[in-house]
């Protein structure tokens, strides 16, 4: 029996995917197998020994620490193309509603009417302070090819659009995913120069630190339009508003307001909204209890963010996951150890993704916890795990 522990609402139809006899869920303090997650900050948590995996209903963990996770053999998962389509629609509107200001003109109208000006004799002579042009046959950059990324690159295309991307990790599956006829860049600066709108879609890490600052801005074309709903760290607010201010960007979109921002009239605020749909905290959730339910039964990764991906069908009576260090000779002293103590390997599968590595190892007879003890002991290991 697995304990789930819980932060934050999760929806019903994931937590439903759990299955009764194998699993409690809770938001109590017990010390928890598994833990699904939304926003809450986890950073400082002290996390028990007992922990195997947490599954982030969403894309961005960094409310999750995890180097210590890895450190310690927690497994961490995320839901990447859950919320896509949602932050591609998200996308779509702010294009529309900062090529004509169309939240600044339905204030304009409210205000008139508060004033005491009958609103049908005005709007024709004040439409023309919002005007803007049209999307179609205007140039598009996306930054970041990913499931978000491809889906806002495809629907832009498909508006008439002229449609640049640029990604420097883009994966086979993602470049599939793309339409032939959209411009792939190897240098980002060929994007800035040609595109009307920009939009990110990139994780926050330490390389994506204001990836956008006044260089990046300043070879943007003049009058650009761009919008953030990816990471607000992904942007460097300073540089955002002395563009704004010379005009260099006409509009600036942003998921993650704060108040020096609000201090412009071209900053347009979204309450972190790019996910904010059932059908997306639904779909986030499904996936989220499904990758985790899938390791803590049968220690194959789906989705994870610090162990490598592993589809790997079940043979023999015995399956051994070890978390491990990707270091030289890891593998042969596995199977030392095993072959020493007499156990007989069925199946074995070995990855690994950056500083770390997994193995899982299909046993045709069981075995004792001093064969366990044994692999433990190994220098490198980090985490050994039985499912029987």
């Amino acid at each position: 029996m697995y304990h789930i522990k819980t932060f934050n609402k999760i929806s019903p139809a994931g937590l439903s995917r759990l299955r009764s006899e194998h699993y409690t869920v809770s938001d109590a303090e017990e010390a928890p197998e598994g833990i699904l997650v939304r926003s809450a900050k986890l950073l400082d948590m002290d996390f028990p020994k007992n922990l195997l995996a947490i599954a982030r209903a969403g894309v961005g963990v960094n409310n999750i620490p995890i180097d210590r996770c890895s450190e310690n053999g927690v497994a961490v998962f995320s839901t990447p193309g859950a919320n896509a389509n949602a932050v591609k629609e998200l996308v779509l509107c702010a294009m529309l509603m900062t090529s004509r200001d169309v939240a600044g003109s339905c204030n304009w109208v409210r205000s008139q009417a508060a004033a005491g000006v009958v609103v049908t004799g005005v709007v024709e002579k004040g439409k023309s302070a919002f005007a803007g042009p049209e999307l179609y046959k205007k140039a598009v950059g996306v930054i970041g090819l990913g499931a978000i990324g491809a889906l806002v690159s495809n629907a832009c295309l498909s508006m008439g659009m002229d449609v640049y991307g640029y990604d420097p990790y883009l994966s086979v599956d993602a470049a599939l995913r793309l339409d032939r006829h959209i411009h792939v860049v190897k240098d980002v600066t060929e994007l800035y120069r040609r595109a009307d709108y920009i939009t990110l879609h990139i994780h926050f890490t330490k390389e994506t630190y204001h990836i956008i600052d006044a260089a990046a801005v300043s070879n943007m074309k003049r009058g650009a339009r761009l919008i953030n709903l990816a990471r607000g760290e992904v942007v460097d607010d300073d540089a955002v508003l002395a563009a704004l201010e010379t005009g260099r960007l006409s509009w600036y979109v942003t998921d993650f307001p704060n108040n020096r921002l609000l201090q412009s009239k071209r900053v347009t605020p979204f309450p972190h909204l790019g996910a904010s749909t059932p059908e997306s905290e639904q779909n986030c959730a499904v996936m989220a209890v499904d990758s985790l339910q899938e390791y803590l039964e049968t220690g194959n990764v789906h989705n994870s963010v610090n162990l490598p991906p592993v589809n790997f069908p079940r043979s023999g009576c015995m399956r051994m996951c070890i978390i491990h260090r990707n270091i030289p000779a890891m593998l042969a002293n596995i199977t030392r150890v095993l072959s020493t103590d007499g156990a007989n390997v069925a199946n074995m599968s070995n990855k690994s993704q950056g500083a770390y590595a997994y193995t899982v190892v299909d046993l045709d007879s069981k075995i004792d916890h001093i064969l366990v003890d044994d692999v433990t002991a190994l220098n490198g290991v980090i985490r050994v795990r039985i499912i029987e």
